[in-house]
């Protein structure tokens, strides 16, 4: 066997050898993630949505209700809602007008709950968190009507006013207990996380629109 042959056959004796396997890649590692049929439920839920501030000192209900229409593809003018609704200068007065407006337009099966009981009871809050849950887990928003007196204010409202204000719930986290707003009003932070008893506590003596 000349050099050349003897060098060949080594090669071939080494490709022949049993080396460990390379790692596997990580998109084929087992995750965590359980199969769809067992997912649980996600701590925390936002849907998409589009904020805007309220284009007058009296239209946080047509915002509201944009916010809740925009997380359906639908964009319509504060305008158009404030005529809809319908809203003038002393505000939107019931909430469920605002639900007439989302189930005319199509948005889901909408309904008005009253909360007359201030503080409300362990029942309706309960009520009030599972119509959260379900209304964001639809890919809904959940569209409040608040009286905000200055002991019980969300994040940058006026300390010394009594607040009356529609606002939309876009998300929750269930391991905070916590609710997403999106919120109109120039004087608020816009966009912001409120502790869920906090916001039942806003609502009496109003009332909220959800999907059902």
């Amino acid at each position: 066997m000349n050099r050349r042959t003897a060098l060949a056959a080594a090669l071939v004796g080494i490709a022949a050898l049993s080396f460990p396997a390379a790692p596997t890649a990580l998109a084929e590692q087992p995750t965590s993630t359980p199969q769809a049929s067992h997912v649980a439920p996600r701590a925390e839920h936002v849907i998409d949505f589009e904020h805007q501030w309220q284009e007058t000192g009296y239209w946080c209900g047509p915002a509201a209700t944009r916010v809740a229409l925009t997380a359906v593809g639908q964009y319509p003018s504060q305008a158009d809602l404030a005529a809809e609704l319908p809203t003038d200068e002393q505000g939107t007065d019931h909430i469920s007008q605002v639900t007439d407006v989302l189930n005319a337009r199509g948005a889901g099966d909408y309904v008005t709950t009253e909360m007359p009981n201030d503080p409300p009871t362990a029942e309706q809050e309960a009520k009030l968190w599972d119509d959260v849950v379900r209304s964001v887990d639809a890919g809904r928003g959940l569209v409040a009507n608040i009286v905000a007196p200055p002991s019980n204010h969300p994040p940058g409202y006026p300390s010394d006013q009594t607040i009356y204000h529609y606002f939309t719930v876009v998300g929750y986290n269930a391991e905070t207990s916590q609710v997403y707003i999106a919120d109109s009003a120039g004087f608020s932070q816009g966009t912001y996380w409120l502790d869920f008893h906090k916001f039942a506590t806003l609502i009496p003596p109003k009332g909220y629109s959800a999907i059902a």
